[in-house]
């Protein structure tokens, strides 16, 4: 046979092996060319504060229900006015406070004012329902006029006239408007507080 072939005429035999010139090629190829990357999960966005997220709503009808109860305690007048600002804003400051425990989500001042907000809408549904009761229990021992005659009774010496403010109260008009303006001004106080303990909390446990 001829010095340089490959395989015998007669059998087919290979003379040498052959290089693998594909293998290493192949190993080369495969060594060049970095592997791919695995699919990365994109971060879920933080839930967003509004009536749309439930945990928000759970943790501000629970801040608000807690509030309202301890407000229902009997106190002196003056006391009470303090200690109703106290728990409506504590309100916010807890709901943030129990949002950031359940969630693990840190919320900036705005988010807290959110989560406060949706909190004092709970507070005021509730205050509208025990006002509504009040009302209704007013109305049926003697009247809404009668009433507040013998609250502003002792109002004569700082110069108001109480009959006429009880006339205005005991025409249609007149009492839609009183029960009008005090919704309004719940409705404010009761959103506005737990709004400013919800932007409180949020810079307070942001700092921590």
């Amino acid at each position: 046979m001829p010095p340089d072939a490959r395989f015998c005429h007669k059998c087919g035999k290979p003379q040498f092996e052959e290089p693998k010139i594909e293998e290493e090629s192949a190993e080369h190829d495969s060594a060049a060319v970095p592997p791919a990357a695995l699919p990365v999960a994109a971060l879920q966005a933080p839930a967003g504060i509004n009536f749309r997220n439930h945990t928000a709503v759970r943790v501000g009808l629970l801040s608000a229900v807690l509030a309202s109860l301890l407000t229902s305690v009997p106190m002196p007048m003056f006391i009470n006015v303090l200690w109703l600002t106290v728990c409506l804003v504590g309100a916010g400051f807890f709901a943030v406070y129990l949002y950031r425990r359940r969630t693990g989500q840190d919320l900036s001042a705005r988010m807290g004012a959110r989560m406060g907000w949706i909190t004092g809408i709970f507070c005021f549904l509730i205050a509208t329902v025990f006002f509504t009761i009040t009302v209704i229990i007013i109305s049926t021992h003697g009247g809404l006029a009668a009433y507040y005659r013998e609250q502003l009774a002792g109002q004569a010496a700082t110069g108001i006239d109480v009959e006429e403010l009880v006339s205005v109260l005991e025409t249609p008009a007149g009492m839609a408007s009183v029960l009008f303006f005090t919704l309004a001004v719940l409705f404010i106080l009761f959103t506005l507080l737990p709004t400013l303990g919800g932007m409180m909390g949020a810079k307070v446990l942001e700092k921590e």
